[in-house]
């Protein structure tokens, strides 16, 4: 099968006052480093000393990354509810083993070791960011271990290797939605400035996915301008992108840098529309720019409008628990764990899988995942030889926000 960054590092100090924000009942961050005693090494049973499967969950649970990884944790801890109550592989349950991958390379890299070694995981679903993934995939490729990844947009992750796929849709899929709704709401559109962080992996690889729709779109790219995702002044880059008078901004950067930079462009006098990337697709940027922050349009490989008896289960269920509407993120962890569960439920019809042995069960698994077809909260999907997710339905989000900016949603786009 099938190697290239998605959601990369830091959202910078208000990252504290962030996470408060982020709320709503989940202690996401406290589930990590659960590690099941196995009951045999490779190669005997596969079930832990519960008498479940463990599959391996590598999501960030701690450092500045923790916003996102909170989102994964939550769907991915409904997945694991909904399937075991619906009796798990043809009866026997699995169990998600969760590691703290933090935001770095590093932390990815030693969170899918010991879930490969120590947990003798079936399976992987993660890292958190792209640029995580592209220096721990090849640990479980080399293991031969699958990875699903929930997450990870930049261009070439499925070619990392041939036990890596993804349920994560690439940006240059996803992201020029967002441009075209953009040129529906304001067909006056000719000028635009584009932001990126240039010290995150995503950030780099979906700029050029704008920067190219925008002069695909027969546009004018009038100025870029470069920022790191730890700033928090971007008055002289706005400054600069504003007195050359655009009619659209596309910024490509995380919750707080994004969101800082959106509602400094807006305290400058900047009116115009502002389109945002997949790294402030989330209700986390709503206390960093507040009521600046309405308007902005952001694309999105998940609706919770979408019609299918798997979504509205997945959307009760979380609804029920953080009294909100669930985010991609989340909806992307559940469907991971969903193409695991199924995968598993499919080889286990031929071969009981806690008898494989674990060499052979990670092997089987792995070809199973490529070859099925999955009704996920995401809509059907499917794979393609190289681990690329097939999914036909996409959509684009503009926030609306309170006057007051006490409060947020995301309002899908008909």
């Amino acid at each position: 099968m099938k190697k290239s960054g998605a959601l990369t590092t830091t959202f910078l100090a208000s990252v504290t006052m962030l996470l408060t924000a982020c709320g709503g009942g989940n202690n996401a961050t406290n589930v990590g480093n659960t590690s099941p005693t196995q009951t045999a090494n490779n190669t005997g049973s596969i079930t832990n000393s519960s008498g479940a499967i463990p599959i391996g969950i590598a999501f960030a649970q701690t450092s500045n990354v923790a916003l996102l990884g909170q989102e994964q944790v939550a769907g991915a801890r409904i997945a694991e509810k909904y399937f075991n109550d619906k009796g798990g592989i043809n009866g026997t349950p699995i169990k998600l083993v969760f590691q703290d991958t933090s935001g770095d390379e590093a932390g990815a890299i030693n969170a899918f070791q010991t879930l490969i070694n120590k947990d003798k995981v079936v399976g992987i679903v993660g890292p958190t960011l792209s640029q995580q993934a592209f220096s721990a995939d090849p640990v479980a490729e080399r293991a031969k271990v699958p990875v699903l990844a929930a997450s990870n947009t930049a261009n070439k992750i499925p070619e990392i290797g041939d036990y890596v796929a993804r349920v994560s849709a690439p940006v240059s899929v996803v992201a020029p939605n967002s441009i075209k709704a953009a040129l529906k709401q304001n067909p006056n559109i000719k000028k635009v400035a584009v932001f990126f962080a240039q010290n995150d992996a995503f950030s780099k690889s979906e700029t050029e996915i704008f920067q190219k729709t925008v002069k695909d779109q027969g546009l004018e790219l009038v100025t870029v301008q470069k920022f790191q995702t730890s700033d928090t002044d971007f008055q002289s880059q706005a400054t600069n992108a504003i007195n050359l008078k655009p009619d659209l901004v596309i910024i490509s950067g995380l919750a707080a840098d994004g969101g800082n930079l959106v509602r400094q462009l807006r305290e400058l006098g900047y009116k115009g529309l502002i389109v945002g990337g997949n790294g402030m697709n989330t209700s986390n940027i709503f206390p960093v720019c507040k009521a600046l922050c309405d308007g902005v349009l952001i694309a999105q490989a998940y609706s919770p409008e979408h019609l299918s008896e798997i979504n509205s289960t997945f959307r009760k269920a979380y609804t029920e628990q953080f009294k909100k509407e669930p985010p991609q993120f989340s909806a992307q962890a559940f469907a991971a764990v969903q193409v695991y569960v199924e995968a598993l439920q499919a080889v286990d019809k031929n071969s009981k899988v806690n008898k494989l042995a674990l060499p052979q069960l990670r092997n089987e698994l792995n070809k199973q995942i490529l070859a099925g077809k999955y009704n996920t909260p995401l809509g059907e999907i499917a794979f393609t030889p190289v681990g690329e997710v097939v999914q036909k339905d996409f959509y684009v989000a503009q926030i609306k926000m309170d006057k007051d900016g006490s409060q947020g949603k995301f309002a899908f786009l008909k």
